[in-house]
C-alpha cells in the first residue's frame, strides 16, 4: 500500500505561539510596506528625472548647439570640453555609430523633444546606439553646412545611500515598536497560563494581579474566582471525608472490644479480620482526602540517593526483598515525605504480587531523573493501566482483592505525584510483570 505524505499547510508553517505568529505577522507587513515605499520613491525620482529632462536638458543642447553655429569653425573644437556635461556631449563632423531607431517609448520621446527644441536646425538622423540602453546619437545640420554629432543619454537619478539606511532603521524601530506592542498584549495570557500551571493539588498559587486594562482585569478577576471556588470545594470534600473517617472510628473500637467477649474462637478470629480491613480503609480514605487537598511540606534539596537506600534497608530488615539499581548522583529538589509516601506505596503494591521481589531502579537523564519499582508479577491489562491510578479501583484478574487491598494506594500515590510535579505512569515489562515509573524534575 502506497503512502502519501502530505505537504504541510501554510499556517503549520507559522511559529506556535500566539506571541511569535503576529510578531512575525507585524514585521512582514512592516517589510512590504518599506519595500512599497522605497519603490514608490524610486518611481517618484523616475518620473522626476523624466520630466527634467523634457523640460531643460533638451534646452542645454539646443543652446550649446546655437553656440557653436555662431563661432568660427576654427573655434569650435576649442569650445566642445566648455560645451560638454554629464549627460550630453558634442563632436565635430564625423558619422553615427551603428544603431537603429529608438525603441521604448521614452527614449523615442527623449529624443523626439530634443528634436523640437533644436529648431530651426535640422537633425538629420537619430539612432539609439552602444550597448547602454538610454544612449541616443543625432546629426545635426549647422547653418554654414557642416555638421555636429550630438552624444546624449538619459542618467538616472540615484538614491542616496543615507535614504535606504533611513528606510532600514525605520523598518527597524516599526518592528521594535511592534514587538513591545505585541509583548504587552500577549504577556496577561503567559501570566495567566503560568498561573494555571502553578495550580497544583495544593492549590496554594498565587493569585493573579487584577490591575491593568479592563479586559485583562476581568480575566484575572475570573481566574481567582475560579481558583477560590475550586479551594473552597476540596475543603468541603476533605471535611466530608475526615468527618466520616473519625466518625467510624468509634463504632469500629466498640466492635472490636465485643469481639474480645466473643466465646466462639474462629468466629472472633473472623470479625477480628473483617474490622482490621474496615480499619485499614478508613485510615486509607483520610490518607486520600488528604492526598487530595495537597501537602503543606516545603520543598528542599534532597539527596535522594540516601532517601532510597534508606527505604530499600527498612523493607529489607523486615524480610521483603527489594533491590536497587542505579543512583541519581545528584541532590532534588522536592517533597521528602510525600515522596517517600509515594515510592512507599509503589512498593507496597508490587511486593504484593512479586514472586521474586521487587527492583527499585533509579535511571538520571536530562533535566528529570527516573525511579522505577520492577517486578515480576501477572502485570495489569493493557486498557487498565490507567483505570487503577483512580482510587477504589480493583482488577477481576489476578491483581485483585484477594491481596488484601483497599484500592488507595496507587491513587494516593498518583496524588501525591501531582503535588510534587512529578509524572507517575504504569506499564507492563515485556518479560512479565509491571514497572511503576515516576519521573521527577530536578528542578
Amino acid at each position: 500500500m502506497s503512502t502519501t505524505t502530505m505537504n504541510p499547510t501554510p499556517l503549520r508553517l507559522l511559529p506556535r505561539t500566539l506571541f511569535a505568529r503576529v510578531a512575525l505577522v507585524i514585521v512582514v507587513g512592516l517589510a512590504i510596506a518599506q519595500g512599497l515605499a522605497y519603490l514608490s520613491i524610486r518611481y517618484e525620482r523616475g518620473l522626476a528625472l523624466r520630466e527634467l529632462m523634457m523640460t531643460g536638458i533638451e534646452r542645454d543642447i539646443a543652446s550649446s548647439v546655437a553656440i557653436l553655429d555662431r563661432l568660427p569653425a576654427e573655434e569650435r573644437a576649442a569650445w566642445l570640453a566648455r560645451l560638454e556635461r554629464r549627460n550630453y556631449r558634442f563632436e565635430l563632423g564625423g558619422t553615427l555609430g551603428e544603431g537603429s531607431e529608438p525603441t521604448s517609448p521614452t527614449l523615442r520621446g527623449f529624443g523626439d523633444a530634443i528634436v523640437r527644441a533644436l529648431r530651426p536646425f535640422v537633425v538629420e538622423r537619430v539612432v539609439q546606439v552602444g550597448t547602454m540602453r538610454e544612449a541616443l546619437q543625432l546629426r545635426v545640420r549647422l547653418g554654414d553646412g557642416s555638421g555636429v554629432i550630438v552624444h546624449a543619454r538619459r542618467v538616472e537619478m540615484p538614491v542616496s545611500d543615507w535614504l535606504v539606511w533611513l528606510l532600514l532603521a525605520q523598518l527597524l524601530v516599526l518592528a521594535l515598536c511592534g514587538w513591545l506592542a505585541v509583548r504587552l498584549v500577549t504577556r496577561p495570557l503567559a501570566q495567566m497560563a503560568d498561573a494555571a500551571d502553578r495550580l497544583g493539588p495544593d492549590l496554594q498559587a498565587p493569585t493573579l494581579d487584577e490591575s491593568g486594562p479592563a479586559e485583562v482585569a476581568r480575566a484575572a478577576r475570573a481566574f481567582n474566582a475560579m481558583q477560590r471556588r475550586i479551594a473552597g470545594y476540596m475543603d468541603e470534600r476533605v471535611q466530608i471525608l475526615a468527618a466520616i473517617s473519625h466518625d467510624l472510628q468509634t463504632p469500629i473500637t466498640r466492635m472490636r472490644l465485643r469481639t474480645e467477649l466473643m466465646e466462639g474462637e474462629a468466629t472472633a478470629d473472623k470479625f477480628r479480620a473483617d474490622l482490621e480491613e474496615m480499619q485499614t480503609l478508613v485510615k486509607q480514605g483520610l490518607a486520600y482526602a488528604r492526598s487530595l487537598h495537597g501537602d503543606v511540606e516545603p520543598a528542599v534539596r534532597l539527596d535522594v540517593d540516601a532517601l532510597l537506600e534508606g527505604l530499600v534497608d527498612d523493607y529489607l530488615d523486615t524480610g521483603r526483598r527489594v533491590a536497587l539499581e542505579g543512583r541519581a548522583g545528584a541532590p532534588v529538589t522536592t517533597r521528602p515525605q510525600a515522596l517517600r509516601r509515594i515510592l512507599a506505596n509503589l512498593a507496597d503494591n508490587a511486593l504484593k504480587f512479586a514472586d521474586g521481589g521487587v527492583t527499585l531502579r533509579v535511571v538520571p537523564g536530562a533535566g528529570r531523573l527516573v525511579v522505577s519499582l520492577l517486578d515480576d508479577g501477572p502485570g495489569i491489562p493493557a486498557d487498565q493501566l490507567e483505570q487503577v491510578l483512580k482510587p477504589f479501583h480493583r482488577l477481576e484478574g489476578s491483581r485483585n482483592r484477594e491481596s488484601g487491598g483497599t484500592g488507595l494506594g496507587l491513587a494516593i500515590a498518583q496524588q501525591l505525584s501531582l503535588a510534587i510535579g512529578a509524572q507517575l505512569s504504569l506499564h507492563n515489562r515485556p518479560e512479565g510483570g509491571l514497572e511503576a515509573r515516576l519521573v521527577l524534575p530536578l528542578g
